[in-house]
């Protein structure tokens, strides 16, 4: 038997009215922190309401875990969008903790997130708090001290800036009402010079004002009729990397590619992107999907990718990825290629890569890229029968000892030899208990799982549904010898407290 709480968490001595209930051993042998690490990779972009339940659940089971929970993820997550359902939550919380933490978090916040963090805690949790108010006056007010500040927010999400103002009654500053609602912006100001550039037909007139005033890419494509390369070369001087790797289609569709000079400024921002901070992982590689670039390029875009992935950490313990390649998966066999290249990276141990149907096929890549995974999978095809347990059977008759094993399937074993019975076997002759995470892919069952946590495995399960940016989520996770290490390693992170101006 075991406990499962309902109500508050008892880590917090002060909270009253505890309602414990007596609740069989399996439910709660599945640690409901793991849970919410597991959403993490899960939830597609733009989808806050799928995982609004398991944020107010944890919240409600464990509120000092949820906050430092919070904090780890704002430095060490890619989904913008749990970023911003942990501020709201901290925002509206009953923890004076949280919300001064929240308090903080939010002025790190692109104005167009601080508007979606607003509209969320009007639709989901029903209220703004008098404190999350006064963070926002906070993010406004900073902003109006701070002209060239408040122009690049306002030139940048205009819509966003103008909603906080009025979704929250606050009064802008005579400056700030100028530029947004009478658009009437004063001499000398961004928004003042955009005006002028929209006048401007002179291509060397146009590059020095965006040089001078660096006028974002985004807004100026969309003020300038006629983009010359001496105009490209000023707007590309002046983004940042992750903005030259999300503006790539764009770029090319403008001639940018096709000049030797101008191609040549943006080699040197992606070379700068594989170390640079703030830069997503995976954004490069979808970049190189969406924007049909040529080879120079893609390879540029794969080394952000794999030099980011290190970022997150290294794998340090031997690792087996098992792909399932049974009839309907090939899904499954793009998310094996992703995971290899991802894995393949950072890991410091062995890694044997494997897919199945009723057979295993052992898949060894030249090099580490995803273009070399990509010719190492080439000749995989989607078709067959499903034996999960034909791949660990092979590694153990080659006494492949591994730590940790990756499923990518839809658990729907049909064929022996089967994955419990072999996992079993596998661990008594090579002395061993590897924890297993499987990624679910399409309609899946949950077979595996449930056999595993009979036999008291370690289990992760994550469903995949088609975000890639969400892949390396997984890396923290795989990259510590225990889940219990990654749980300490976020309870050592402290909360911001409140700065009062």
């Amino acid at each position: 038997m075991g406990l499962v709480l309902c109500g508050r968490s008892p880590f917090l001595p002060f909270f009253s009215n505890l309602e414990v209930r007596i609740m069989p051993k399996t439910v709660t042998e599945r640690d409901f922190r793991l849970d919410m690490l597991n959403s993490l990779l899960t939830t597609p972009h733009r989808q806050l309401e799928k995982v609004a339940e398991i944020h107010e659940l944890i919240m409600e089971l464990d509120p000092i875990f949820y906050g430092h929970l919070a904090v780890w993820y704002q430095h060490n997550g890619d989904v913008r969008d749990h970023k911003e359902v942990f501020v709201a939550h901290l925002l509206t919380s009953g923890v004076s903790e949280h919300r001064d933490a929240g308090f903080m978090m939010l002025q790190e916040f692109p104005p167009y997130q601080v508007a979606r963090v607003v509209d969320f805690m009007k639709q989901h949790r029903n209220k703004v708090p008098r404190s999350a108010r006064t963070a926002v006056q906070r993010y406004l007010k900073t902003r109006e001290d701070k002209p060239a500040l408040f122009d690049r927010a306002v030139v940048r999400s205009r819509k966003a800036m103008k909603h906080l103002y009025a979704g929250l009654h606050i009064k802008p500053g005579e400056r700030a009402n100028a530029i947004l609602f009478q658009d009437t912006p004063p001499e000398g100001s961004l928004p003042a010079m955009l005006k002028q550039l929209a006048k401007t037909q002179e291509p060397l007139e146009q590059a020095r004002l965006i040089v001078e005033f660096r006028i974002p890419y985004a807004i100026a494509v969309g003020t300038i009729h006629q983009m010359t390369p001496t105009v490209l070369v000023a707007l590309i001087d002046a983004m940042t990397p992750q903005e030259v790797i999300n503006n790539l289609k764009s770029l090319k569709k403008q001639g940018a590619m096709d000049n030797t000079e101008v191609k040549a400024l943006i080699d040197s921002k992606l070379d700068k992107a594989a170390t640079a901070n703030r830069v997503a992982a995976f954004k490069s590689q979808v970049a190189a999907d969406a924007a049909d670039l040529d080879p120079e390029t893609v390879a540029r875009l794969e080394r952000i990718t794999n030099e980011q992935v290190k970022r997150k950490g290294s794998i340090n313990r031997p690792t087996a990825l098992l792909v399932d390649k049974s009839g309907s998966m090939e899904n499954a066999i793009e998310v094996g290629k992703q995971l290899a290249a991802l894995i393949s990276g950072i890991t410091e141990a062995e890694l044997y890569v494997y897919a199945f149907d009723n057979l295993p096929y052992a898949i060894a890549a030249q090099g580490k890229e995803l273009s070399d995974w990509e010719r190492a999978f080439q000749h995989i095809r989607a078709g067959g029968g499903t034996s999960i347990g034909a791949p660990l059977e092979a590694m153990r008759r080659r006494r492949e000892k591994v730590e940790q094993l990756i499923l990518v399937t839809d658990e729907g074993e049909n064929a022996a030899p089967y994955f419990p019975k072999v996992y079993t076997t596998y661990c008594e002759e090579l002395k061993v208990q590897p924890n297993v995470v499987i990624v679910r892919i399409g309609r899946y069952c949950d077979y595996i799982e449930r056999s595993l946590t009979e036999q008291q495995v370690p289990v992760d399960t994550f469903v995949f549904e088609g975000d890639y940016y969400s892949l390396p989520n997984l890396i923290p996770l795989l990259a510590r010898p225990s889940r219990l290490e990654l749980l300490l390693e976020i309870m050592e992170i402290s909360l911001p407290k409140r700065v009062d101006l």
